[in-house]
């Protein structure tokens, strides 16, 4: 689990557009099988190749974008998750299409 300090602080708690922007991003890359092999298999894709996706929302991400949003998996989350910070190029990709304004 992260750290209560850093995670209120964190934008990301009430956003949660990177965890739906599409179900081809939140891939698996450079992860280790042993680290794979922590995030539960129901939220795995059939592809073994990502994060589960119900249309373009990763499964793992609870609440409402743009309200309180958290993952299910925060600990676990794949190395594509834990890239993107508050915002970036993608985190602002992501707010855009959601209709949420750019962090700075």
């Amino acid at each position: 689990m992260s750290d209560p300090a850093e995670t209120a602080a964190s934008p990301c708690q009430s956003c949660g557009a990177c965890c739906a922007y599409s179900q081809n991003w939140p891939r698996f890359t450079i992860e280790e099988d042993e680290a794979l092999d922590l995030i539960p298999p129901e939220l795995v894709n059939d592809r073994l190749s990502g994060m589960r996706c119900e249309n373009d929302r990763c499964c793992a991400l609870q609440g409402t974008i743009g309200e309180t949003t958290a993952c299910g998996i925060y600990a676990l989350r794949p190395e594509v998750c834990r890239t993107c910070m508050p915002g970036d190029a993608e985190c602002a990709m992501a707010r855009r299409r959601f209709g949420l304004p750019a962090l700075r």
